[in-house]
């Protein structure tokens, strides 16, 4: 048999001289099969024996064969999600493994065929089992006020507001809580300036209404002063009548 890369090696027998039925013997080899990483370049005669040669340019034949050709060695395609694991060498074929993110979907001896991208988890999922290189990404959802935005291992609590709660927390998004910062100098110049406008509409009511009030007692002494005057005049010229009836 051939070894790899070298020359053949041959098996050989013994058999006694027919003819002159002498202890002599002929010695006859045969060499069937070419060795891993050799092919058969010229197969054997009843006059020459087989002669093998190596495999180039990217072939293998990693058993004992009679091919005159090598096999092509395989292309780890990054589209099926394969990468080189073992470099492709005359009596053994490229072993693939799988990209980062992949699992293997038809697994070899020592690697892969073909392989598959790791499930993605939805968001208010988490991921309960990370995928490998053999087995797929395991999803679980969040329980109760926890969320994930599905690329957590595991789910987060809802944040507790101090002050405000916008937005409560949902399976996919934690909770929105309001400021708990000092009020701005645009809030506090509004919220004095409404003090103010209130301030000044009551005191204006409260001037028109005592004003009304005002002449209103006004009014009303003219008319008392009008109905007492009448008396008085009667009175004064009672009295003057009398002191000239009394002179």
């Amino acid at each position: 048999m051939c070894s790899p890369g070298k020359d053949p090696v041959f098996t050989s027998y013994e058999s006694p001289d027919v003819i002159t039925s002498s202890t002599l013997t002929e010695k006859h080899d045969i060499v069937i099969l070419s060795s891993p990483g050799n092919h058969v370049h010229k197969h054997c005669t009843e006059f020459t024996s087989t002669s093998c040669v190596p495999c180039v340019d990217s072939t293998f034949l990693d058993e004992p064969n009679g091919l005159i050709k090598c096999k092509v060695c395989t292309n780890c395609d990054p589209g099926l999600g394969l990468m080189v694991k073992q470099s492709c060498r005359p009596s053994s074929d490229t072993v693939c493994g799988t990209l980062e993110g992949f699992y293997c979907l038809d697994p070899t001896k020592d690697g892969c065929r073909a392989a598959q991208r790791h499930s993605s988890c939805k968001p208010g999922q988490y991921i309960s089992h990370t995928g490998t290189t053999s087995t797929d990404s395991v999803c679980a959802d969040c329980p109760g006020k926890t969320y994930s935005d599905g690329s957590l291992t595991s789910c987060q609590p809802h944040t507790e507001c101090e002050f405000l709660e916008i937005e409560p927390g949902t399976p996919w998004s934690d909770s929105e809580c309001g400021e708990a910062s000092l009020p701005t100098a645009g809030i506090i110049a509004g919220v004095l300036f409404f003090l103010i406008a209130t301030i000044a509409v009551c005191l204006f009511i409260i001037r028109g209404i005592v004003r009304r009030k005002i002449v209103r007692t006004r009014q009303n002494l003219g008319k008392m002063t009008g109905m007492l005057s009448v008396p008085f005049i009667v009175f004064i010229a009672c009295d003057i009548q009398f002191t000239l009836n009394s002179t």
